[in-house]
């Protein structure tokens, strides 16, 4: 049973999604917040396995509570569940530690099986998110800008990565929780313009950080 921390300032919407996420037998309500700032609170108290957050909110906004979260030391998940554009959206919710992204208009026939995702450990994201990762990788270049560079660690995760690693085993490997190491992969991720492990695999070729069988 997946433990959900509902977060939007409407309650209208929050009983929506509880009616649709306690009807499905797979999920438990455990909390609600119609802030970030009573989102993070009880991220906090109760280490839900997921939070499903939207973004439009007084005060601190949806991607400011994520990035809050994310810098937690727990387990917590976060899927930002939102009805604005993706191509606004999607990259400050990744930047900010989310985990996967659903547009509220799918979420009668799409929110649990994203959030089962999410608990899994997988990314969660609309098909344009290549895409969209590509094209700010584009425009980062266009304007000149050289790719942020990768931190120690976001280098030996990636490398952990390319090699086979899960998050969990990279986290045994690195002494880190995987919720920790999870978060240093998206990161690493968004600098360099990567969208899945293949893309990770190849980048770790390209630099050096994983040598093919054959030379090993």
């Amino acid at each position: 049973m997946v433990r959900a921390l509902l977060v939007d300032d409407h309650a209208v919407v929050r009983a929506g999604l509880r009616a649709l996420l306690e009807a499905s037998g797979r999920a438990e309500v455990v909390g609600e917040a119609s802030s970030g700032e009573e989102a993070v609170r009880k991220a906090r108290i109760l280490e839900p396995d997921i939070v499903v957050m939207d973004l439009a909110m007084p005060g601190m906004d949806g991607v400011q509570a994520t990035r809050r979260i994310a810098a937690l030391d727990i387990e917590t998940k976060v899927l930002v569940l939102t009805a604005h554009d993706e191509d606004e959206c999607l990259l400050p919710a990744l930047n900010a530690g989310a985990d996967g992204f659903l547009n509220k208009s799918a979420a009668d026939t799409d929110l649990m099986g994203a959030i089962e995702a999410v608990v899994r450990g997988h990314s969660y994201l609309p098909r344009r998110a290549a895409e969209l990762i590509a094209r700010q990788k584009k425009q980062r270049r266009g304007a000149g800008e050289e790719p942020e560079p990768l931190s120690d660690r976001e280098r030996t995760v990636i490398e952990l990565t390319a090699r086979g690693f899960s998050a969990a085993e990279a986290g045994r490997e690195m002494c880190l929780s995987r919720k920790t190491v999870e978060g240093y992969i998206s990161r690493a991720k968004l600098k360099l313009g990567l969208a899945n492990r293949r893309d990770i695999v190849r980048f770790a070729l390209e630099s050096g950080l994983l040598r093919p069988e054959a030379e090993e």
